[in-house]
């Protein structure tokens, strides 16, 4: 079975969230899952006085990790309609397995978390696709097969680039049910792509 990299930054908890239901979609496949987040990059003093959630239990992910999984689904909230800037910290750091092709075939996939329902989704799952893009990684998205992001008797996240949940502008709004299967049915279609490319 494949091995699946969950890597996230989470700045509140909605990530985080959407981080744990993304691997418990995929373990349903049988594959072996990590879940790690990205090092966070504003001072300690900045991230306690904005209310950061500092205790998240996944542990950092070094640049190192990445190649030694067969897929890798990246989770970041939006910042202005791309990735946050940790996220793009860590990615800024792969030019080494760039430059070797370390993650080429490899599949990759993005989910995410807006503030509102049009504060940049999906620009921001774009964003980070085209990071994986360029690493060489087969981008996998969230096909209308998940029927949850059709639904109109609700608001609701959901792309076909990516899961993704709505925080509110002061972080209240908690992923919902539907956005939480979103997430859990990417990372077991995900799961799904990479047995086939590599069992």
């Amino acid at each position: 079975m494949p091995r699946i990299l969950v890597l996230y930054y989470s700045t509140y908890g909605h990530i985080e969230q959407m981080a744990a239901a993304v691997a418990a979609g995929a373990r349903e496949t049988g594959a072996t899952v990590d879940v790690k987040r990205v090092p966070e990059t504003a001072p300690e003093d900045v991230a306690r006085a904005g209310h950061f959630k500092l205790d998240q239990a996944a542990p950092v992910a070094t640049v190192a990790d990445l190649e030694a999984y067969d897929a890798i689904i990246v989770g970041t909230p939006t910042r202005y309609g791309r990735m946050s800037s940790q996220m793009a910290s860590f990615l800024d750091q792969t030019g080494g397995l760039w430059m070797r092709g370390a993650l080429n075939g490899k599949v990759g996939a993005a989910f995410t978390s807006t503030a509102s329902q049009h504060g940049g989704q999906e620009t921001t799952l774009f964003s980070v696709i085209t990071n994986l893009l360029h690493l060489g990684l087969v981008v996998v998205g969230l096909p209308y097969s998940f029927q949850g992001q059709l639904k109109l008797d609700e608001v609701t996240g959901g792309s076909p680039y990516g899961a993704t949940t709505i925080a509110a502008g002061d972080g209240s709004r908690q992923p919902t049910e539907n956005e939480l299967a979103g997430a859990r049915f990417q990372g077991r279609h995900v799961a799904a792509i990479a047995s086939k490319l590599f069992d």
